[in-house]
Parts: structure tokens; C-alpha cells; sequence
């Protein structure tokens, strides 16, 4: 039976962020989710999660300049130092929340023609970061993201991320399968999720294509969780999705799994 975790970058945007954990955890989720926590205290996030008895299970190592619009630096050119202290900034809050995996975002390539030196750049990076994050108790996580969303981002499909996977080797960088992205960008995703569930680390979904709850659009979702059962894979299932109305009031989809979110 699939295991959800409330987005809270994406969902429960009625109230500021810190009260966002009391929100969910009065609908049932057991476990969050977010891109970054890095403008509030690893204290005070760690509260939160404890007060609403909460875990914790991903969020995104920083990214460069997010608000200008970077989404990652791994694969940037002369942005080596201040990666290495991404991570091990990521680490710290990583300890403090109990969070077992990292999100490293690959970057945008503004120049085609610096695709493949920005791709070399990336393995080398990511591979340096996999090592240090399994030190420290930590998967990697990489994302195939889609070019609509995020015009540019480096990695987009199934495929790159686990022949990426597979060169570099370290048995705990796995795959962030977020079936939202993978039918846009290349569709049979039943398929995709049983060729490539060994190195899936975690699942997120939302509706296609307006990304709202996943009730609605072109993936048929109560499908897709027994294929995640029939597989095998017993990770949580992120919901990043934008709510079409109130957060609670568009949780309806969700209740044949609410007694084993509540557990």
C-alpha cells in the first residue's frame, strides 16, 4: 500500500511554512517533504517534525541563486567550492531533521553547444557528492526533470539518470522518479517504473498536465500505486502538486490510503 507525504513547498501555501506541518498532520500524513529549509533554523524545522509527529524524507541540497532562477549547480562551470558547501550544509540539516535522502539538482545548460562539457562536469560532481553523502548515511537522489516545467534543466529522462547511475557506481545514488515529469517528457510509465524500480529511491506524483491533484488528467494513479506494490517498492510517494482550490478540501483522492497515512 502506497505511503504519501505532503509537498510542503507546494501544498498548504494557505499558511506561512512553519505552520504548514500542524496543517498536514491534522489531515493524516505522516511524513513531509520540501525543496529547501534553508531560510529557517534546522531547530526549528526539527520541532515542528517532532511536535506533529512527523518524518521527514526529502528535501533538495541547495541550488545557487533559486530566486534568480538557478535550479542546481552541479553541473556549473567554476561553482565547484560552493557546491562542495552545499552539501555539507545539506548534511547538517539532513542530521538535524532525520531526512535519509538528498535531492542534488543537476542545473540549467543556457548554452547547447556546453552540454556535454556541462555533462562531464556534473558525473564528476555527483559522483564526489554520492561518496560524501553515503558517509554521512545518506542517499543521492537525481531527478529527470521536464523542460516545459524547467526549460534547459540537464537531465530529463529515465534513462540518463540510471546510465548515470550505473557509471558512476555508488550504490547509494538512486533515482527520483517523479511520475509527473517522466509522462511528459517520454510516457509509458508502468512500464519505466518496472524497468527501473532497483534504483528508484523515491516516487513523487501530480496530475498531468496542470500539475493539481492526481484525480485528474492523463495518468490514472490508483494504477500506477499497484504497480508500486506489484514492484515492490515500499518508499513514500511525494505529492508535489499545486491544489486546484484549499489543500484539505482537495485531499478527496487520497482517502482510500487515509488509514494507512493516519497509522
Amino acid at each position: 500500500m502506497p505511503r504519501f507525504a505532503a509537498n510542503l513547498s507546494m501544498m498548504y501555501t494557505e499558511v506561512p511554512f512553519l505552520d504548514r506541518f500542524a496543517a498536514c498532520a491534522r489531515d493524516g500524513f505522516r511524513a513531509v517533504e520540501f525543496l529547501f529549509p534553508y531560510e529557517h533554523p534546522a531547530a526549528e524545522i526539527a520541532a515542528r517534525l517532532r511536535d506533529n509527529g512527523l518524518q521527514q524524507v526529502l528535501f533538495n541540497a541547495p541550488p545557487g541563486d533559486f530566486g534568480a532562477g538557478e535550479r542546481g549547480i552541479a553541473s556549473l562551470p567554476g561553482r565547484e567550492d560552493e557546491f562542495r558547501r552545499g552539501i555539507d550544509t545539506a548534511i547538517a540539516y539532513a542530521a538535524a531533521l532525520g531526512c535519509p535522502r538528498l535531492h542534488v539538482m543537476a542545473g540549467l545548460v543556457r548554452d547547447p553547444a556546453q552540454r556535454q562539457a556541462q555533462w562531464a562536469i556534473y558525473a564528476e560532481r555527483l559522483a564526489w557528492a554520492a561518496q560524501r553523502l553515503a558517509q554521512a548515511g545518506l542517499d543521492t537522489l537525481i531527478e529527470p526533470i521536464n523542460t516545459r516545467d524547467i526549460p534547459g534543466y540537464l537531465l530529463n529522462t529515465q534513462a540518463q539518470a540510471h546510465d548515470l547511475r550505473a557509471q558512476i557506481g555508488q550504490p547509494r545514488l538512486k533515482v527520483q522518479m517523479d511520475l509527473y515529469h517522466c509522462q511528459i517528457v517520454e510516457g509509458d510509465v508502468a512500464m519505466k517504473i518496472r524497468r527501473h524500480i532497483d534504483g528508484v529511491g523515491h516516487v513523487q506524483i501530480a496530475g498531468v498536465p496542470q500539475r493539481h491533484e492526481p484525480d485528474l488528467g492523463e495518468l490514472h494513479h490508483p494504477y500506477l500505486f499497484a504497480v508500486l506494490d506489484e514492484v515492490g517498492y515500499t518508499g513514500w510517494i511525494g505529492c508535489e502538486y499545486r491544489p486546484r482550490a484549499g489543500t484539505s478540501a482537495g485531499l478527496g483522492w487520497i482517502r482510500p490510503w487515509l488509514p494507512l497515512v493516519s497509522e
